[in-house]
């Protein structure tokens, strides 16, 4: 028997709606899961969302359980948290995270779920893909203790990277961004705050930097931040914008790096110890840690999605993390 269910379509570049949709019932080895919270990934969703994803990159940008095709119509989302209704037992009534696009009630293979730890709030739950992203970052990155580190782009991934990164004895770390409101999550992160024109007497200085900003003016502040021989690790996607840099200063003779990190792939430094469900509850284990809950910065019924998209779309709402609540009759 098929249960009814809704779920969140971008219909045409800059438009979605919520669409019925029959979830089937689960087959062996399958589960039902209903979604509790997901979350919106500004960066890559709103790219998603504006239809800006480059046609060379359609295949390796679907996410699990996508369905419809770039540009649109296309159900996009890989932030999901909900409780499972039927499915193994040891998996019914436990609280799961799934990276499935925003529906009300869906139904994967059990493997596709992984279980929120006690101690991990359902909401705060939500971030675990991105955590998952900084800790292939960081596997990428091999920050060290005493490291002088940045972090330029203060957004849901660059947060969870600058939060990870805090935990390693000795490090210090700086969290950039333009936005100045980003001081008091830095500040919830235990990690220091600035913004780029703070940064004119450390540049040359820094033995890592991260570059989330996803603009041509972040990565050329993150080259510019680097010590010799160092290395940018470079997590935006540009979708299908292009940037300029400047590379005639000390990019040549300080021999410096940019690094691309991207999740799709285990970082080859933990490939051979690693699956990508590991690595995912590992991210889960992180979440337990209170810090993380300042990266959810607001929260919407499933049915303001459409508008919600849109005003994160055009910078009308602003947001680091924007979750969104389903009700118990969803």
């Amino acid at each position: 028997m098929s249960t009814d269910a809704r779920a969140f379509w971008v219909v045409e570049p800059g438009r979605g709606e919520i669409r019925p949709v029959a979830v089937p019932a689960p087959a062996d080895g399958e589960v039902l899961v209903r979604a509790l919270h997901s979350g919106v990934s500004r960066g890559t969703e709103t790219l998603v969302f504006r239809g800006a994803v480059p046609e060379d990159q359609y295949s390796v940008m679907r996410a699990p359980h996508q369905e419809g095709n770039f540009p649109a119509p296309v159900k996009y989302g890989y932030l999901g948290v909900g409780t499972v209704e039927q499915g193994p037992t040891e998996l019914v009534g436990r609280t799961v995270f799934c990276l499935h696009p925003h529906q009300t009630a869906y139904v994967v293979p059990a493997e596709s779920v992984v279980v929120v730890p006690d101690g991990v709030p359902a909401r705060r739950a939500v971030l675990a893909g991105t955590v998952e992203t900084a800790v292939n970052a960081l596997w990428d990155a091999a920050p060290r203790v005493g490291d002088r580190a940045a972090v330029v782009g203060a957004g849901m991934v660059g947060c969870c990277v600058a939060r990870l990164l805090a935990g390693i004895p000795g490090c210090h770390v700086t969290l950039v961004d333009v936005d100045p409101t980003r001081a008091d999550i830095a500040a919830r992160l235990g990690v220091a705050f600035a913004r780029p024109e703070d940064l004119a007497a450390s540049r040359g200085d820094h033995d890592l930097v991260v570059h989330t900003s996803a603009t041509g003016a972040g990565l050329q502040l993150s080259l510019d931040l680097l010590a010799p021989e160092a290395t940018v690790t470079e997590l935006s996607w540009y979708g299908d914008s292009r940037i300029e840099l400047s590379l005639g200063g000390s990019f040549h003779s300080s021999r410096l790096r940019i690094r691309a990190s991207q999740v799709g792939s285990v970082a080859a430094a933990r490939r051979s110890r690693y699956t990508y469900a590991q690595r995912l509850a590992l991210a889960l284990d992180l979440l337990r840690d209170e810090a993380f809950d300042a990266l959810l910065t607001g929260d919407s019924p499933f049915d303001e999605l459409p508008e919600v998209m849109q005003r994160l779309a055009d910078g009308s709402l602003p947001a680091v993390c924007h979750t969104i609540t389903y009700r118990a009759t969803d």
